[in-house]
């Protein structure tokens, strides 16, 4: 067995017949599309007919873009509420249903994974009802206990529009932040919390000294998920404002759909993909750099 280990690993003909398949794969389904954006970047298509070759311009264009960077500050803003207001929480609870065990485990992690099995549609167009200023539910329930004076347009006020939708988006993906959570509290060796007990440490002092530590990798991995995922928001936004009022609520996924499929300025909306991408990749590697480069253990 391990001679014929070592001959595959010593035989780099038989390596590069196993690696080219899922490499092809990887050429056709992602690099090339990336280098088909950055060819039809290169013109001022418009998605019918034909096309001319006007070099850097829709590049230029981009980074001039106010729209542009709008969206990129309002993905930059879900994703420091996300990790500062849903983590944390997230975290709490996951901790929390843990420590309950039995049935009240097995409920709580099923409530909480709810919104995350209905569909986006369906939880977006919830919401638009729910903030409707005229027979919206929580401008109701404010009348309804007094608070009356702090009913608002939730979704047609530009100063506040941005917020009402990072409320609906932290809302659609709690659930997975508890689960990703609680799978890793639930991974944690039993042994170190009962050695812990032992020599007489409380729960604050477990939590924060056990708990926390351990789960570095885990934090680390769910932070980058939901930066990311901030940056490519979409669905919720087209359901709910398509980036309205003007442009408060806008995205880039939104605003790359809206130039290359409403406005058929398909080549700009093939810039603004490329700068997407690239955003993404830079986004990726610093937070890989500034969250894994430590030993946990």
């Amino acid at each position: 067995m391990g001679d014929n280990m070592h001959y595959f690993r010593e035989n780099k003909k038989t390596i590069f017949l196993l690696v080219a398949p899922g490499f092809a794969f990887f050429l056709m389904a992602v690099l090339f599309p990336i280098g088909l954006s950055v060819y039809y970047a290169l013109t001022d298509w418009s998605g019918i007919g034909g096309f001319n070759y006007i070099g850097f311009r829709n590049f230029q264009r981009v980074l001039q873009d106010r729209i542009f960077w709008h969206s990129l500050k309002n993905a930059a803003t879900l994703a420091l509420m996300t990790i500062t207001i849903q983590h944390p929480i997230a975290f709490l609870f996951a901790v929390l249903i843990d420590r309950l065990g039995g049935k009240l485990e097995k409920v709580f992690k099923t409530i909480f994974f709810i919104p995350c099995v209905i569909p986006v549609m369906v939880t977006s167009k919830m919401w638009v009802n729910i903030y409707n200023s005229q027979y919206g539910l929580l401008n109701k329930v404010l009348e309804l206990i007094g608070l009356g004076f702090l009913k608002q347009q939730w979704l047609g006020d530009p100063k506040i529009v941005l917020y009402s939708l990072v409320l609906i988006m932290m809302w659609q993906g709690f659930g997975w932040a508890v689960l990703i959570y609680y799978a890793g509290v639930k991974s944690l060796p039993e042994e170190v919390f009962e050695a812990a007990k032992i020599d007489g440490a409380n729960r604050c002092q477990t939590l924060f000294r056990i708990t926390i530590p351990l789960m570095q990798p885990v934090i680390a991995v769910n932070v980058i998920w939901a930066v990311i995922s901030s940056l490519k928001q979409m669905e919720t936004i087209y359901l709910t404002t398509n980036g309205g009022p003007g442009n408060a609520s806008q995205f880039l996924a939104n605003y790359l759909y809206i130039k290359a499929f409403d406005a058929y300025e398909f080549a700009y909306g093939n810039a603004i993909s490329v700068f997407f991408v690239v955003v993404c990749l830079l986004t990726t590697v610093v937070l890989n750099r500034l969250l894994t480069r430590k030993e946990y253990y």
